[in-house]
């Protein structure tokens, strides 16, 4: 049997998914969805989030005393415009609990100096800040759904070009089609018919998006060895396409 490739782990997987999301809903028993401007999955393993000051959320954080039961379900889309532009879901399961009044701007600072996002300007303003304590993590793509203990995930860090991702993926997609093309070739027979795109990029290798007439598939093509740095990433993906010029191409 041969060896299976590295690849990211499921805590991994749960980490640069939540990083990457930027749609994300809050489910309580019993009341609509409540969409999550601001949310920021922490390394202790909680989940720090904004939602709307009339939210059925803030509401159950501020009665029940030992938090109320809730679900924040997170979208991680694709930065390119396909068919089909979901490439990952993440439900967080666990106990919603208020933050107290004096400790507010602490976290919010703390926050801010890991992930400035703009709408932690509108907490105390608009929006309420909220924790959610996790027992659960769920990550599905299309290889399918796996679970993670928190223990997992406290230890875990996104991919370390989490960041850089969606702007690699863009530049690969309309300016380097020959690529793309090179890369197709490790596709089996029966995918290479159909437009495709990079739909994701990691340490460890790179997917490849087939949109068919009879569906879209999802193909993952392995680096030789993890990537430990940017250098190292672009050389990768230039010795799976076959560049026979692997010092050039900087832009990719």
């Amino acid at each position: 049997m041969a060896p299976t490739a590295p690849a990211p782990s499921t805590a991994e997987r749960v980490r640069s998914a939540c990083a990457h999301a930027e749609q994300a809903v809050l489910a309580l028993p019993g009341a609509d969805p409540t969409p999550v401007p601001v949310h920021y999955l922490r390394q202790c393993g909680d989940v720090v989030i904004a939602v709307p000051n009339e939210s059925a959320a803030v509401y159950a954080a501020r009665e029940q005393v030992a938090g109320a039961p809730a679900v924040l379900e997170l979208t991680d889309h694709a930065p390119l415009p396909l068919r089909e532009p979901v490439r990952a879901l993440v439900w967080l399961r666990g106990w919603i609990r208020a933050v107290p009044a004096r400790a507010q701007r602490t976290l919010v600072t703390a926050v801010a100096e890991e992930y400035p996002h703009p709408g932690l300007l509108d907490i105390g303003h608009t929006t309420t800040l909220l924790r959610l304590v996790l027992n659960s993590a769920v990550v599905a793509d299309s290889a399918g759904a796996e679970s993670v203990c928190v223990d997992d995930l406290r230890l875990a860090t996104p991919d370390p070009f989490c960041g850089m991702e969606s702007a690699w993926l863009q530049h690969l997609d309309a300016d380097h089609g020959d690529v793309v093309a090179q890369l197709a070739r490790h596709l089996p027979a029966r995918l290479r018919h159909g437009r495709i795109h990079p739909l994701a990029i990691d340490r460890y290798g790179l997917t490849l998006r087939i949109e068919g007439i009879e569906g879209d598939h999802d193909f993952r093509l392995p680096f030789a060895t993890p990537a430990d740095d940017v250098e190292a990433l672009s050389r990768a993906v230039r010795t799976l396409a076959g560049c026979p010029f692997l010092n050039g191409l900087r832009s990719i």
